[in-house]
């Protein structure tokens, strides 16, 4: 009896101590371990600031490729401006230089014109066709300047305007209807593209 009981309690006891192990083997199994979350926390850790730092950067890369941006475009005004005013000052030069090269060529075939007239003047004695010959020169000349832009300026009973005659002489005594007038016409005036380049040089009434 005595044997049957110690069996009893041995049994009871290993499987007291087995039922023991295993709850301690679940609570094993069932805690995490700490070691890993320490790691796993350390990780999250520094992705986020990892991720923060990043964030406060990309601004600042952003703001410095637009400056590097607006520097290019800057540069390439600066650069196209200098281009271009090179350019204007020497088409301006040019233009000085050669700006009476059309009124020349226009001119050419009055010159042209009086050559040939006096070569012609020397082998005659008819003064009415030296004459006529003036005459067609003189149109043909009046003709061109117009093409170009020139027109002489009216003096014939008009009115004495400051912006277009200049009075060389006052003429008194010619009565109210010939006051203010102009009365002669001493040196002829001309006008280019309506701009005045010489004013006439009139006699006016007093």
């Amino acid at each position: 009896m005595k044997e049957e009981k110690e069996n009893i309690i041995n049994e009871d006891c290993v499987g007291n101590e087995s039922q023991d192990i295993n709850e301690d083997v679940k609570k094993t199994d069932s805690q995490p371990d700490n070691n890993a979350c320490d790691e796993n926390c350390a990780k999250s850790d520094e992705e986020e600031k990892a991720n923060e730092s990043q964030k406060v950067k990309d601004p600042l890369a952003t703001a410095l490729e637009e400056i590097e941006q607006l520097k290019d475009k800057y540069l390439r005004s600066v650069a196209e401006f200098d281009n271009y005013r090179k350019r204007t000052l020497k088409e301006k030069a040019e233009l000085i230089l050669n700006g009476s090269e059309k009124a020349v060529q226009a001119m050419l075939p009055v010159i042209d014109d009086m050559e040939r007239a006096i070569a012609n003047s020397e082998n005659t004695d008819d003064v009415d066709a030296l004459k006529e010959g003036m005459k067609l020169i003189y149109q043909k000349t009046n003709k061109i300047l117009e093409s170009i832009g020139v027109k002489k300026i009216n003096t014939e009973n008009a009115d004495f305007d400051t912006n277009y005659h200049e009075a060389v002489a006052m003429v008194p005594g010619m009565g109210d209807e010939k006051k203010g007038k102009v009365l002669d016409c001493v040196q002829a005036g001309y006008t280019l593209n309506d701009k005045v380049i010489r004013h006439a040089k009139v006699a006016v009434g007093q």
